[in-house]
């Protein structure tokens, strides 16, 4: 079946985005010209740019695409969650999951790297992370503590959570995956916060 021409341009701009991150990834912010992210796309400079303004537009794009993403991730392995042992387990494989990729954590640090430097880190930058973790922070809560008094802010426990899955270091060392570090914590604010009211 033949692709109608609003389809066949969301294709090359997925296709782009996502060259755009593997090649971020891969070489760096500085090293990922447009050259680079369109051939690996399969396209030309122009088809780069009739979608894109900038590299810096497509980074944009791809960032804000993957927050949202992430936090769909999260909510669909939460469906079947029952108990708060469900819950962190889901947490944890799907931290582990995403650890193991490295490329998301990459992209984000070299791309906020990249605007400090350049004196160009501005609110609306940092408000896709924040708002990213919040979500994700509000998310577990309301399936570990179901109509309860949250127990810490949400923009803490998302932090917490995105960051270990995405900071990569945990990656390189020999000591707990970022699931395994997730687990521990999760249990000690589960059982922190349920211990008095068992007594």
């Amino acid at each position: 079946m033949r692709l109608t021409r609003e389809q066949s341009q969301a294709l090359t701009r997925e296709r782009i985005l996502e060259a755009a991150g593997d090649v971020v990834a891969r070489d760096g912010f500085d090293g990922a010209s447009v050259e680079k992210i369109a051939e690996t796309a399969g396209y030309s400079k122009g088809a780069f740019y009739s979608n894109f303004a900038s590299k810096e537009d497509v980074l944009d794009h791809l960032l804000e695409g993957q927050t949202g993403k992430v936090v769909a991730e999260l909510e669909a392995r939460l469906a079947e969650a029952q108990t708060p042992t469900d819950v962190i387990d889901a947490v944890a494989r799907w931290s582990d999951e995403r650890a193991a990729e490295m490329k998301w954590g990459l992209i984000a640090i070299e791309y906020l790297r990249r605007l400090r430097r350049e004196n160009a880190l501005e609110q609306h930058h940092r408000d896709v992370f924040i708002s990213q973790w919040r979500e994700v922070g509000t998310l577990l809560l309301a399936a570990l503590f179901p109509g309860q008094p949250e127990p810490i802010d949400p923009l803490d426990l998302g932090g917490l959570v995105l960051d270990l899955t995405f900071g990569g270091i945990a990656t390189f060392l020999e000591a707990n995956s970022s699931g395994q570090m997730l687990r521990h914590v999760l249990e000690a604010l589960v059982e922190a916060h349920t211990a008095p009211a068992s007594r």
